[in-house]
């Protein structure tokens, strides 16, 4: 039998290492030519290694979690023939050959061959006897069941003392005879102190759980970290009359066709922040903190928070200023579509200049949205209801809903911000004019 050394292949351009997310396979696992051995993720993009021959598997080279280097050792497969190890070269599995990732399912191995005298023995748990501790308390008996009314048996001298610590003996449990109450069951109440008898099927749990967080967790964590700790935010919650909107809105959807597909709040959002953005360049720009310098784009491309099975994403609706609100909305389904099934690619995840992020129905009253780290602003959609509006004679019934917009304090100005947000309602209160020039 000969040795066969899979490396972790080039998965990308300038990419020098990706971290393992997943294992298919375990050591001892009989596998075929194709089978997945592995996944690995780098910028949020997750790329599946598969086998790239026939072989039993022998080693694992990291846990999950771990940052695996480019053309390092992955996994050593004992395979049919003659000779030493042999390295399979990190070109024997193309990027461009991998299948996107998506919803891990184990594949379907070979019987798993005897265990040999060579593997380790499993290591075995021994049970603790039990042993009484010096000095700890032993567990409480359960409260007697009394009667109504029934009085509990305790000697003269227990109940003096009950009354003096100003107990009800009621409370406490007798273990003397016929449930007498003794000093021992009164000291030991003493010492816990009253505890209710608990209902039938109900238990105390206390196990912990330790998950490692990995992954694309573990990329949002770090994105979320960095964030918060080099931008100062500043926060501004206004209230936005969507009613004419949602009565556009309705009239657009009567018909819908694959050129012209239903439409959500966010399409409208799009072209308004479009407009928007075209009056204040400045918020449509990344500021690259350590050299100081804000880099401001032409190009508006709008980052579109997607909640997935796996965690948070953000795919990119890139050039939002060349596209119609039928066009903004063609290209937010096929991406956040993509983002869900985990197959969208690296392009598609990358390259944003402001964000969009939005909980839909799911939404509160207001947010606070953390900025995507380095562009210095984000819109937050919060839910959309029904309120009580005065109009100036009575209260009428209005569907309202709130923006919450989070900016980076360090390059914008809580008085741009402001204009920011004020052009926006004025535009989405007025959708008529998301469509002509005013």
């Amino acid at each position: 039998m000969a040795e066969r050394i899979v490396k972790l292949p080039d998965v990308g351009e300038g990419i020098a290492e990706a971290e393992l997310v997943e294992w298919h396979v375990k050591v001892g696992d009989i596998i075929r030519e194709d089978d997945l051995l592995a996944a690995v993720m780098t910028d949020k993009a997750t790329v599946e290694i598969p086998a790239p021959v026939d072989g039993k598997v022998t080693w694992i080279g990291a846990e999950i979690g771990d940052t695996v280097a480019i053309g390092s050792a992955l996994v050593r497969l004992e395979v049919a023939g003659e000779g030493g190890a042999v390295d399979a070269p990190a070109e024997d599995v193309e990027l461009e050959d991998l299948p996107p990732a998506e919803a891990p399912t184990p594949p379907a191995r070979a019987p798993r061959q005897p265990e040999t005298a060579e593997e380790p023995p499993r290591a075995m748990t021994v049970p603790r006897p039990a042993k009484a501790l010096a000095g700890a308390a032993a567990p409480a008996p359960a409260l007697p069941r009394r009667a109504p009314g029934e009085r509990p048996l305790a000697s003269p001298a227990v109940r003096l003392k009950a009354r003096e610590a100003g107990i009800d003996l009621r409370q406490v449990a007798g273990t003397g005879p016929a449930g007498r109450i003794l000093h021992e069951d009164l000291d030991a109440f003493l010492l816990r102190g009253p505890e209710a008898e608990r209902k039938p099927g109900l238990a105390e749990k206390t196990g912990v759980s330790e998950i490692k967080v990995v992954g694309l967790r573990r990329k949002i964590a770090e994105k979320m970290a960095l964030s918060k700790a080099r931008i100062p935010h500043i926060t501004i919650v206004e209230e936005v009359d969507v009613s004419a909107l949602e009565d556009l809105r309705a009239v657009l959807n009567k018909k819908p066709t694959p050129e012209r597909p239903k439409l959500t709040l966010l399409p409208f959002l799009m072209r308004a922040m479009v407009k928007a953005l075209a009056e204040q360049p400045n918020l449509n720009a990344l500021y690259d903190d350590e050299a100081g310098i804000v880099r401001q784009h032409a190009g508006i491309h709008l980052g579109i928070a997607t909640q997935t099975p796996g965690g948070l994403m953000v795919p990119v609706v890139k050039h939002a200023e060349a596209r119609d609100i039928f066009g903004c909305a063609l290209e937010l389904n096929r991406i956040a579509e993509r983002a869900r099934q985990g197959t969208a690619t690296r392009d598609e995840l990358t390259g944003s200049t402001i964000t969009i992020t939005s909980l839909g129905a799911m939404g509160g009253i207001a947010t606070t949205p953390v900025i995507n780290h380095p562009e210095v602003a984000i819109v937050g959609v919060n839910k959309m209801m029904v309120r009580p509006v005065w109009d100036g004679t009575t209260f009428v019934p209005r569907k309202m809903m709130n923006l919450s917009s989070s900016f980076d304090h360090r390059v914008v100005d809580g008085w741009d911000a402001a204009v920011f947000v004020q052009r926006l309602k004025e535009l989405l209160e007025n959708p008529a004019t998301l469509f002509i020039d005013v």
